[in-house]
């Protein structure tokens, strides 16, 4: 749990075993002071699902446009960084589909990158509505997630083999489409488009992403040390080809400089889980 202040707290809830190739983790926030508290969600590729209990929170948009969340929205996957806005009183619970989870349990993935959708809306019946009522009325967080997932078992319908080889894909030489093409039989096209289809993401957008998150975990961990940053020891470790090339993926995906990044690291939440 990490206090900002005495009366705000933030912290992950695990996704149990049954669940860890659903759920990658669950958030809890809860804002008791007088002031409205705001951060910054990186990038994580994963689609969210925000149940928002007490005042109404706020997400911000690139341009600065406030969406309210009222009970229940589906957002993602989140391939680029946005704000968040809690105002006194005001509680979130976000649960953080993992791969093609989000595929699997509503049969499709790209609602509409980050623009928030109710999730009855992909679901084309009333059922999240109801469940947020439920959720209500119950007292901890995490006795929330544990009414979630018994709620979500009925719909999850079972992996592809494809999609799976791609979840599980481990490798910086090989190109993941074109060893599931090979393990399927399938043309790699057909890999291509069923990546988009079951992910909501290419797989040339998350093999960007990764590179860009392994640089912000090194940069995390050098941070935390005490030790002066070498720039282009991330460059080389993280696969950049120079300077200017790192400090572009910062840009597009968080709007900050590296070295702005490591100002505002406290501000910022990150969605992502292992």
């Amino acid at each position: 749990m990490k206090p900002d202040k005495i009366t705000y707290h933030n912290y992950r809830i695990p996704s149990p075993q049954e669940f860890e190739a659903i759920f990658s983790h669950f958030y809890f926030a809860e804002n008791k002071t007088e002031a409205t508290i705001t951060k910054t969600l990186l990038p994580s590729f994963q689609t969210i699902m925000v149940f928002n209990f007490g005042t109404r929170a706020f997400l911000v948009s690139k341009q600065k446009t406030k969406i309210e969340i009222d009970k229940c929205i589906v957002l993602g996957p989140i391939k680029l960084a946005f704000e968040y806005n809690l105002p006194p009183n005001s509680q979130i619970l976000v649960a953080n589909f993992k791969d093609d989870a989000f595929f699997r349990f509503f049969g499709k993935a790209c609602l509409a990158d980050h623009f928030p959708v109710h999730p009855d809306e992909a679901m084309e019946e009333n059922c999240f509505t109801r469940l947020w009522f439920e959720l209500n009325n119950i007292q901890t967080a995490e006795e929330k997630v544990a009414h979630i997932l018994n709620f979500c078992r009925p719909y999850l319908n079972l992996q592809t083999p494809a999609s799976n080889l791609l979840a599980n894909f481990k490798s910086d030489t090989l190109s993941p489409i074109k060893f599931v093409a090979e393990k399927t039989g399938q043309t790699e096209r057909n890999i291509q488009l069923l990546h988009k289809k079951h992910f909501g993401y290419s797989a040339k957008e998350i093999n960007r992403f990764q590179r860009f998150e392994k640089a912000l975990r090194y940069i995390q961990e050098i941070s935390l040390s005490s030790k002066t940053i070498s720039w282009f020891e991330v460059i080389n470790r993280c696969g950049y080809y120079d300077q200017s090339q790192l400090i572009h993926d910062f840009k597009h995906f968080i709007n900050l400089s590296p070295k702005n990044y490591l100002k505002f690291q406290q501000d910022i939440c990150q969605a992502a889980g292992e």
